[in-house]
């Protein structure tokens, strides 16, 4: 004879198969729908853009400094300055160096030229998300100009680039090699085993 805790173990793995049975069965005969939005056709994920590091899934197309200084005066410099020096936006150029120094009042600066590891998220991040009012807004050959001029004027390419591509894949950036391979979970080296060990910026004296 069995006990009240093993029946009530029995019955609630019966309702459990029950459960799973009745959800396996509605999934099989419809698909559930939410009453709002519409299935994306192929010219509208044609217009999502996610290329990897190495080139791969970037469109097609193509863009030159001297078109890009025109798209970032038209769309980029009220914020981001006529330099690149920032404003209401990022300062995009300069800071090479300042990311590890001996100094603790001289603060990192991150820019595009001194901390981004590949010349493929510039042309990412402008497609999906630049200018800011109107993201989306640009087209590729606009955002592969744009990139050659912030490329450009950070000294990484030189005044006639042209990229596309297959070329803006292969722009070797500053701090390409400023990166450690991240071990998680539980797999990190100890301090005096790493490049922080020679990196580490000491504490300002007391």
């Amino acid at each position: 004879m069995s006990t009240p805790i093993e029946r009530t173990v029995r019955m609630r793995r019966l309702v459990l198969a029950a459960c799973l049975l009745t959800s396996s069965t509605y999934a099989a005969n419809e698909s559930p729908t939410f009453g709002f939005g519409t299935t994306p056709g192929p010219d509208e994920l044609g217009r999502f853009v996610s290329p990897l590091a190495d080139g791969r899934g970037l469109p097609k197309g193509s863009g030159s400094v001297a078109d890009g200084e025109k798209v970032y005066q038209a769309q980029c410099m009220a914020c981001h300055g006529a330099a690149l020096e920032g404003g209401i936006g990022d300062r995009l150029v300069g800071g090479r160096g300042t990311l590890v120094n001996a100094d603790p009042k001289k603060a990192p600066m991150k820019t595009v030229e001194s901390y981004w590891p590949y010349a493929t998220t510039l042309f990412d991040y402008i497609k999906r998300a630049m200018p800011l009012m109107s993201p989306g807004s640009l087209s590729d050959d606009e955002v592969y100009a744009v990139s050659a001029y912030v490329l450009s004027k950070a000294n990484i390419v030189p005044a006639d680039a042209v990229l596309d591509q297959s070329t803006l894949a292969k722009v070797q950036m500053p701090n390409r090699d400023g990166f450690i391979p991240d071990h998680r979970p539980e797999k990190f080296p100890s301090v005096a085993d790493s490049l922080h060990a020679q990196m580490a910026i000491p504490a300002p004296a007391k």
